[in-house]
């Protein structure tokens, strides 16, 4: 991949996923342009769009003459079944629709290893719904189904991060899971921008390169090692894990993260992706290894104050 990419529309630019996608875009010299609720300083190669994903006025501006739209924007926690039909169902259905009425050549779309599972949790049913909005829309798609990703920015597995700081990281018990950086999910989303028969209407489960993932205690003694500390590892069961998350919304309110609906997605043993649907290794390979990834971004949150 090249500067000679044409112009990509983003959507949730200014995520975590986001923030890589337009990082990696402007080593490569790709021109973006991106969707933003609020005002953001001028960035070479990137052109804000102010909006959200139920402004079809902004979305028309941010797809107009786009080689391809990478729909990253999602809700990974809502406090209700509503907030995840509305970030990643209608979400998705009126970006797909404003890049069908401009005729835009491709569409990439960031999907959740979740959505293999429906039954088990309200953000993996709205993710498969989204991933069916995509491929009932008669564009030329792809679907990325990312594992657990982690890099700077995210506030999700820094939970774990900020957990190791005090030398316990509780986990599920038994189970296993696939991990990836940000910036390998980044290259791949880019890599997949050109069409061809090998990533046209597919889904893929791009991971670290890591056969079997990794267990529990393994990540967790990972991102103790991570942390330049030695760590407990309580293994919790589900039981246990519902109880610490009814105290969460007690104390975060709807900001809490370990909700029910994410307890459900926890306690799932097998979140490895599934090595028949990893991305095409003509077009992609993971760059980054794990442990030194999350060296790095334990770093990262320490130069920031996240930690």
């Amino acid at each position: 991949m090249t500067g000679d990419t044409g112009l990509i529309a983003v959507t949730g630019a200014t995520g975590f996923v986001g923030r890589a996608l337009l990082s990696e875009a402007g080593s490569q010299g790709i021109a973006t342009r991106a969707l933003t609720r609020r005002d953001q300083p001028l960035r070479q190669g990137v052109d804000w769009v102010r909006g959200d994903l139920a402004d079809r006025q902004a979305l028309a501006r941010l797809v107009k003459g786009a080689e391809a739209v990478i729909h990253v924007a999602g809700v990974v926690n809502a406090p209700d079944a509503a907030g995840f039909e509305a970030g990643n169902v209608t979400g998705t259905l009126e970006v797909v629709e404003a890049a069908a009425r401009a005729g835009v050549p491709r569409f990439i779309h960031v999907s959740s290893l979740a959505a293999r599972e429906p039954k088990l949790s309200t953000y993996g049913a709205s993710k498969l719904r989204a991933e069916k909005i995509v491929a009932a829309s008669g564009l030329d798609w792809t679907a990325v189904r990312p594992p657990a990703v982690y890099g700077p920015w995210d506030t999700e597995l820094f939970e774990l991060f900020r957990a190791a700081k005090w030398g316990a990281v509780p986990m599920p018990q038994e189970g296993r899971s696939s991990l990836i950086h940000s910036a390998d999910l980044a290259r791949l989303l880019l890599a997949l921008v050109p069409s061809g028969e090998d990533v046209t209407q597919m889904i893929f489960e791009p991971d670290d390169g890591r056969a079997a993932g990794w267990g529990h205690r393994e990540l967790a003694r990972a991102i103790g090692w991570a942390m330049k500390r030695r760590i407990w590892i309580p293994q919790l069961s589900k039981d246990m894990l519902l109880r610490a998350a009814k105290l969460d919304r007690m104390l975060r309110g709807a900001k809490a993260k370990l909700t029910t609906d994410r307890v459900n997605y926890m306690t799932h043993p097998d979140w490895v992706c599934a090595p028949q649907k990893a991305p095409p290794t003509g077009r992609w390979a993971p760059q980054i290894d794990t442990r030194e990834g999350l060296k790095a971004t334990a770093a990262w949150y320490r130069q920031q104050g996240w930690l």
